[in-house]
């Protein structure tokens, strides 16, 4: 029998910012791309190291020789924050993996995460912050031909939450994709002797998620705007639900911009099944 491939998912989310997903009834952000693997790589075995939490020892050397790629969940980290051991951590991490050869996929955090060790750059978006779903993501001449984004519609939408942005592409990035808020949506880059798969948005998400992270961020979201106050924020989160219950209510797919590359998972997925056909089994 061939041996198990074993994946390395670092989440970076603080104890109390799992508890507070967990209060919503959201599942933790390294669990939801552990279902995904698992999903899509039957027999793949994880290891979750939750990354933030006091004493955390991050994988020795020969430790992450052992994994067949490390995936990078979102986190509420700020990866210009130096001065945060936590984000040195994550840093140092991925620096390692580089250096090693080892494939990388991330999303949100983990696409600035990609960058950022490479040598690009990373700030607050002007704008702010680009919450539940982003449309008109449109495809690069290069995504078009690249294996990242095989069997992915040429323009597209996607869950997102994320206040910060990719500004600049380090030596070795293949911009994927963008759109009218984040120019980088989308990019490969290669670094030393690994390549690291990164999108700002979710795979990882479903809208049930989605809906369960907008009522962690309440308080937020209303305050930033997102929603005139509880009650509109509950009616918004409720119409989530009630697609990813039944796909075919047309009406609230209509009202809410829910395309079919939100509800298939074959579309919305297709970037972290390829990173797994193409970056770690090399089959295309």
């Amino acid at each position: 029998m061939a041996e198990k491939l074993r994946f390395l998912i670092p989440d970076g989310y603080s104890i109390e910012s799992r508890q507070q997903f967990e209060t919503v009834g959201m599942a933790l952000a390294g669990q939801l791309y552990a279902d995904l693997l698992v999903k899509r790589l039957p027999g793949a075995e994880y290891d979750i190291w939750y990354s933030s939490d006091p004493g955390a020892v991050p994988p020795t050397d020969e430790q992450l020789s052992g994994y067949a790629g490390v995936i990078w969940p979102g986190c509420n980290l700020t990866i210009y924050h130096d001065d945060d051991p936590r984000v040195q951590a994550h840093k140092a991490l991925a620096l390692r993996a580089y250096e090693a050869g080892i494939p990388q996929f991330g999303s949100c955090w983990g696409i600035q995460l990609a960058c950022s060790v490479a040598g690009g750059s990373v700030s607050a978006h002007p704008k702010g912050r680009e919450m539940g779903i982003a449309t008109k993501i449109m495809l690069t001449d290069q995504g078009r031909k690249h294996a990242m984004m095989k069997d992915k519609p040429v323009v597209y939408s996607h869950f997102v939450s994320h206040d910060d942005q990719v500004v600049d592409l380090p030596e070795g990035a293949t911009l994927m994709a963008g759109n009218d808020w984040s120019v980088v949506q989308a990019v490969v880059v290669h670094f030393k002797k690994g390549v690291f798969w990164g999108v700002q948005y979710h795979p990882e998400y479903n809208l049930h998620e989605v809906a369960r992270l907008i009522l962690a961020r309440e308080e937020r979201l209303i305050k930033q705007g997102w929603f005139k106050d509880h009650d509109d924020m509950v009616a918004y989160v409720e119409k989530f639900e009630a697609v990813h219950a039944d796909p075919t209510l047309k009406h609230i797919r209509w009202q809410l911009k829910i395309d079919d590359g939100i509800v298939e998972d074959d579309i919305r997925e297709c970037e972290f099944v390829n990173w797994i056909h193409s970056a770690v089994l090399g089959e295309y």
